[in-house]
């Protein structure tokens, strides 16, 4: 089944090709921060839930050379354009992307040993959706908590393997509960500040499979004007450790 119509996109300073639906919740700074927030080394093998066209784990690739990715995606239309822009982007090789629910106990048995697992859940998981089915299973969880993100991402999670989400701010108490759901602890925030003295709205948020220490928050990262850090990152390709 092919998508609607879509636009060729770029991201990393064009070092990843995107062919993503013009309508619904497209890719931008939340993909980028979260590829760059996940601590893969080469010849690793990765998770990422709820890959839509594939920008996160598309980011990740283009950082991190000789990584193995499986991807999860439950809509048919993004899951083949996930393929299709792995493959336009030279990694066809190296992806699989599973079509399936994350609340699915069913496809966790399908996921080999993992380094890392990281995610863009749903922002909120109540509320009236929009109209758009596209954006509204990216915003709106319905019945899927994010435990089940977690609990998917940390199903064949290593000991000492990460577990990365990129959150609204206002959810970070939300997500803090479902790492540890997931048995991922020495947590780290990291505030992400649209611009410096304004409230964050996204935070990056990380676990450990096992991991026993003291949670951390970070010093927070400016995206825009004055004081801005994030140009590494975001067109650059730099890696955000946590």
């Amino acid at each position: 089944m092919g998508c609607a119509e879509l636009t060729e996109d770029s991201l990393l300073g064009g070092r990843v090709r995107l062919r993503q639906p013009r309508a619904g919740l497209r890719a931008g700074h939340d993909a980028v921060l979260l590829a760059a927030a996940v601590p893969a080394k080469p010849g690793e093998t990765v998770l990422e839930a709820g890959c839509g066209s594939g920008a996160g784990f598309l980011c990740l690739l283009a950082r991190v050379p000789g990584l193995r990715v499986v991807a999860v995606e439950r809509d048919p239309c993004l899951a083949a354009l996930a393929r299709d822009n792995a493959a336009q982007n030279g990694f066809a090789a190296q992806v699989t992307v599973l079509e399936g629910d994350v609340a699915d106990p069913a496809l966790r048995r399908e996921l080999p040993r993992l380094a890392h697992g990281f995610a863009n859940p749903p922002y909120w998981p109540e509320g009236t959706p929009p109209p758009d089915p596209l954006r509204a299973g990216a915003t709106h969880a319905e019945a899927v908590t994010l435990s089940d993100w977690t609990g998917l991402l940390a199903a064949g999670l290593a000991h000492r393997g990460s577990l990365t989400l990129v959150l609204p701010a206002a959810r970070f108490a939300d997500g803090l509960a479902a790492l540890a759901a997931a048995g991922c602890g020495s947590p780290a925030l990291l505030p992400l500040w649209p611009r410096v003295g304004v409230a964050a709205k996204r935070v990056l948020l990380a676990g450990r499979r096992g991991g026993r220490g003291p949670g951390r928050v970070l010093p927070g990262l400016v995206l825009h004007g004055a004081g801005e850090a994030a140009e590494p990152v975001l067109r650059q390709g730099a890696a955000l450790p946590l």
